[in-house]
């Protein structure tokens, strides 16, 4: 084979290479970086996001944005995972700066976290919306300028009592007895980010919000 049939078979075989999907989705796990947190009710975004990334089997452990990052194929569509490093109140900056660099508007920015007003164990897949009081969200939609994002809340449970400090709450542990509903809350959220992204959020709202009769697993 002279020299120029190995240019020209190259030059086919790098035509024939399919093309590279572009990241057209963010899918955001809230939480605060850090061992002492792992467990809190705030991560339970990243909660999410680690079961999301175990059932797809990547990783999302490369630091840009301020976050740490990962790439998945879900519901057909390329999509960057990001766990922002910049603790909850600043979540804003690391999923402004990726959806910057990849030109993603807020309706394909999917954001996972903790909500006290639902009970644990269950969902509420959104649209859109205000913060509800969540300091994460709150600066995402400063940041972005936008409240035009999906979002999947999963419930944490209400302060146990009135003047129980709020802050306090949502950075304390989930209890064992609460582990089971909230396994499968996380569950079903990472079924529920697939199908949100591929068939929308009415399709993903009429599966997945509420609580699960009967626990979908994610192996």
């Amino acid at each position: 084979m002279s020299i120029f049939d190995i240019f020209a078979k190259l030059e086919q075989e790098e035509k024939n290479k399919p093309a590279v999907q572009p990241i057209d989705w963010l899918v955001v796990g809230l939480g605060n970086p850090g061992k002492k947190y792992e467990n809190n009710r705030h991560n339970t975004g990243f909660r999410v996001m680690d079961a999301l990334c175990k059932k797809h089997n990547v990783r999302c452990d490369r630091s840009r944005f301020q976050a740490l990052t990962g790439e998945a194929v879900l519901g057909g569509h390329r999509c960057l995972l990001v766990k922002p490093q910049t603790f909850m109140n600043a979540s804003g900056d690391a999923v402004a700066q990726a959806a910057d660099f990849y030109k993603i508007p807020p309706e394909h920015i999917l954001v996972i976290f903790d909500d006290i007003s639902l009970p644990v164990g269950t969902l509420r897949i959104r649209p859109k919306g205000s913060a509800g009081g969540q300091n994460g969200v709150k600066n995402i939609i400063f940041m972005l300028g936008s409240d035009q994002f999906p979002r999947i809340k999963v419930g944490v449970g209400a302060k146990p009592h009135p003047d129980y400090d709020l802050a306090d709450w949502v950075l304390s542990n989930v209890t064992e007895e609460e582990m089971p509903a909230m396994q499968d809350a996380v569950n079903r959220a990472v079924l529920a980010v697939s199908e949100l992204i591929e068939n929308g959020v009415p399709a993903a709202t009429q599966k997945y919000n509420g609580k699960s009769k009967q626990p979908d697993q994610c192996k």
